[in-house]
C-alpha cells in the first residue's frame, strides 16, 4: 500500500510541473505577443500589408512573417523585419522580449530614439537597424549587453560621440556606425 501512495504521490508532482511549466509556456509567449503587438501598433506605414494582415491573435506567434521562436523554448528568438518598407517608431515593449538573439530592422524608415528598455535584451547578439531614421544619441546601455558580437546602426540619423561602454563589448566582432551625423576623434 505505501508503494502505491509513494507513485501516486510522484505521478501527481509530475502532473503539477507539467501543468507549471505549460502554464509559464503560455505566460512567455503570451508576453511576446503583447511586445509584438505594441511594435505592431506603432507602425505607421506597411506598404507590403506584411505585418498588418499576419500579426494577428488568431495566427501563432511563431507562425508570424518576420519572426523566428527558438525551437526548445517556443520564445521569440528572431525578429527580422529588414526590407518590409515601414514607417514607426520601435516601442519601449520591445525589450520583454527576453529570448531574443538577433534584431534586424534594416532598410526601412522606422525614425526616432531607441527605448531605454531595449537594455534588457540581454541575449542579444545581433542588432542591424541600418538605413532607418533613426535619430539621438546612441545609447551608453548598449556597452551592458555582453553577449552583442554585430551591431549596424550604419545610414541613420545619430548624433553625438560613440558611447565607450561599446569597446568593452568581448564579444563585439563587427560595429557599423557609417553615415550618421556622429562627433568626437577618430
Amino acid at each position: 500500500m505505501e508503494r502505491v501512495t509513494w507513485f501516486f504521490l510522484a505521478y501527481l508532482v509530475r502532473q503539477l510541473a507539467a501543468l507549471t511549466m505549460a502554464a509559464q509556456t503560455n505566460l512567455n509567449i503570451t508576453t511576446d505577443r503583447s511586445a509584438l503587438l505594441a511594435l505592431k501598433s506603432h507602425i505607421t506605414n506597411d506598404p507590403q500589408n506584411m505585418i498588418f494582415t499576419n500579426w494577428s491573435t488568431t495566427t501563432p506567434v511563431c507562425n508570424w512573417v518576420g519572426v523566428t521562436c527558438g525551437a526548445r523554448h517556443r520564445r521569440v528568438a528572431e525578429l527580422n523585419l529588414s526590407y518590409f518598407g515601414l514607417t514607426g517608431t520601435i516601442p519601449p515593449e520591445l525589450g520583454n522580449l527576453s529570448f531574443l538573439v538577433d534584431l534586424r530592422f534594416r532598410n526601412n524608415s522606422f525614425r526616432g530614439t531607441l527605448p531605454q528598455e531595449l537594455a534588457r535584451l540581454r541575449r542579444l547578439k545581433f542588432i542591424n537597424l541600418a538605413y532607418n531614421k533613426f535619430t539621438g544619441v546612441i545609447p551608453s546601455w548598449f556597452g551592458s549587453l555582453s553577449k552583442l558580437q554585430i551591431f549596424s546602426f550604419y545610414g541613420n540619423q545619430f548624433s553625438g560621440s560613440i558611447p565607450t561602454t561599446i569597446f568593452n563589448l568581448s564579444a563585439l566582432q563587427i560595429i557599423d556606425l557609417g553615415y550618421n551625423q556622429l562627433s568626437g576623434t577618430n
